[in-house]
């Protein structure tokens, strides 16, 4: 495999510890190095759970991924947060989903109101993150695109790799969905910019990975930077970040161990479904110190911990010294 430099199988079989046939590149690796590390608290301990049974491997530690604040975080929004200025910042929230909102009728012609509350999934298309998750009950999803009382807009953007099929599928599913629906919006062309810009539309971000797929995540951070509010499965990142009803909201954790997949689907389902429909709709529209709170919380919290200042020092520290 070239690793090994004409090395005989014997001797490569010896010291990767690997008997048969079938070579094992993450198990060589965790054999090889002297430190290796999962990239959130959660991942780590998923990780050491996941090889604690083969001999020889070395340690497993943790480093959460962080974001670049300077990059990523609207100062304007926070300048306006550290003066209190509370008409600055929901003006200035205002302004940012306008501005994005504009790109998604360029491409979509679909005419979004920033008054209106944007529930933004944006990232890699991957079947574990269940892009069209909240698209699954039929019902729910029809009442909630209807509902007069509490207004409610969807925007999805990402890619999925080029031969993921089932990712793929997903993607074209919920481009097809979108066009029954003023409501409703599909962006194409996912990068830096359109990533910024919808986290900057978003009131709140939709991430629903099934527990324990995802290794950290981090789009949820610069939505965060830029005055969205989280809305996760309790996975990756997520875990050392959502305190509920304070800075974000969390499908309440379950032992998913005991279920099986389609069990686990529903009942993550349900759940945002409830939390959407009684928590986060109802404070957004009747409760708008509330809401401007929790959105500043997320930020707050976010700045420093979640920094790649912070990864960079972990770093360090923790595995390269």
């Amino acid at each position: 495999m070239s690793y090994f430099c004409d090395m005989p199988l014997e001797q490569v079989r010896k010291i990767t510890g690997m008997p048969d046939d079938l070579f094992n590149h993450s198990l060589a690796a965790l054999r090889f190095a002297k430190l290796a590390n999962g990239v959130s608290q959660l991942h780590g301990e998923v990780s050491r759970q996941m090889w604690n049974k083969y001999e020889n491997i070395c340690e497993i530690k943790a480093i959460t991924n962080a974001q670049n604040w300077r990059y990523w975080a609207d100062k304007q929004l926070y300048y306006a947060k550290e003066q209190h200025n509370d008409a600055l910042f929901d003006d200035r929230k205002t302004y940012l989903k306008k501005r994005a909102l504009e790109i998604v009728a360029d491409q979509t012609g679909k005419l979004m109101k920033p008054d209106v509350l944007t529930v933004v999934w944006a990232r890699r298309f991957a079947g574990y993150k269940r892009a069209e998750l909240i698209t699954r009950d039929n019902e729910r999803f029809e009442a909630l695109l209807n509902n007069k009382k509490y207004p409610i807009q969807f925007i999805w953007a990402g890619k999925p790799y080029p031969l993921d099929n089932p990712a793929i599928s997903d993607f074209n599913h919920l481009v097809h969905l979108s066009k029954n629906y003023s409501n409703v919006a599909v962006c194409i062309g996912y990068e830096l910019a359109l990533s910024k810009r919808l986290k900057q539309a978003s009131d709140v971000w939709l991430n629903n990975p099934r527990v324990p797929r995802e290794a950290s995540g981090t789009s949820g951070m610069t939505a965060a930077m830029n005055g969205s509010v989280n809305f996760s499965t309790n996975d990756g990142w997520i875990c050392e970040f959502i305190n509920h009803g304070n800075n974000g909201f969390l499908v309440p954790p379950v032992d998913y161990t005991k279920m099986h997949v389609q069990e686990q689907d529903e009942y993550d389902l349900n759940k945002i479904y409830d939390i959407l429909e009684n928590q986060i709709l109802p404070i957004y529209y009747e409760q708008k110190d509330t809401w401007r709170q929790i959105v500043k919380n997320g930020m707050r919290d976010v700045q420093f911990q979640f920094d790649s200042n912070r990864m960079a020092q972990e770093y360090y520290d923790i595995l390269y010294k």
